[in-house]
């Protein structure tokens, strides 16, 4: 009831924020000309999301995708034998907070605790990216992550628990204080799917699409964030807190045919290592 409440206050900014469609100063446009960016990630919350992720990257594979896999490293087991396969089949590995209890940004004290403990797993996962769990985020703080790239907020959203969003389709450099070390910061540009399908309940992609559609027209980025924990992969009847894998496979396959060579489908860390080169690097933007 709060969703549907928000859904109608909220309606001039979400699922759109036209002020959001604006290119940064320098901006001279996507790698090879193309038209968007489009860049796929999964956050991994569970155990049971952890165990679709085969199943979901079989899928991804079978459409010649790349996605990003964020996993939980202290609140479920994580397959090594996985991480390999993920790695070697050419999708990215991501750490998405650390035990996912909602805790982690509760202090300064607390965040530097467990930031030892996430470079840790960055480190032994060969990962630069960092997903923040429910899009809670302290820019400043997690400067003490060693990531080149981090996914913390979104261009609009209000009904993540911080509301505030970035304002942009286009990914932004948060630079260290004192010094030009930093990380790109890559916006979500595309709804979740837990708040479109399990939240507001949709039943179809339109709102996707009609995002989609947006972006394209105003060349940015479009990064959309998906669960293995709640898409339905086989025949039974759909359970709550799930929904069917075939609207992600519908959204995928609507993407390739009607934009066909017309994005740049990019690992989160490529998209962050361009960015520095030529926004960053170049320009001096951030």
């Amino acid at each position: 009831m709060i969703a549907f409440r928000k859904r109608r206050l909220y309606a001039d900014v979400w699922p759109i924020d036209p002020k959001a469609g604006n290119p940064p100063p320098g901006w001279q446009g996507w790698p090879d000309g193309k038209k968007f960016a489009l860049v796929i990630q999964h956050d991994v919350d569970t155990q049971k999301g952890h165990d679709n992720c085969r199943k979901l990257m079989r899928i991804e594979k079978s459409l010649g995708v790349r996605s990003l896999y964020s996993f939980v490293p202290e609140r479920y087991k994580v397959s090594g034998s996985l991480l390999n396969e993920l790695s070697d089949q050419g999708f990215s590995i991501g750490v998405h907070g650390l035990r996912h209890d909602g805790k982690l940004f509760s202090s300064e004290r607390v965040f530097r605790e467990s930031a030892a403990r996430i470079n840790n797993y960055l480190n032994k996962w060969d990962s630069v990216g960092f997903t923040s769990p429910s899009m809670h985020r302290n820019p400043d703080w997690m400067h003490m992550l060693n990531i080149e790239y981090c996914n913390s907020t979104f261009d609009s959203d209000p009904f993540e628990p911080q509301p505030e969003g970035a304002g942009t389709i286009f990914p932004y450099f948060i630079q260290k204080e004192y010094n030009h070390k930093g990380y790109v910061e890559l916006p979500y540009t595309l709804p979740q799917d837990h708040l479109l399908f399990i939240i507001l309940r949709e039943k179809n992609i339109d709102i996707w699409k009609k995002k989609l559609d947006w972006i394209v027209e105003r060349g940015g980025m479009a990064l959309f964030n998906t669960h293995p924990d709640y898409m339905n992969f086989s025949d039974r009847k759909i359970q709550n807190e799930e929904y069917s894998v075939r609207l992600y496979e519908e959204f995928l396959e609507y993407i390739m045919y009607r934009y066909k060579e017309q994005y740049w489908q990019a690992l989160p860390k490529e998209v962050a290592r361009f960015w520095m080169e030529t926004m960053v690097n170049k320009n001096g933007s951030i």
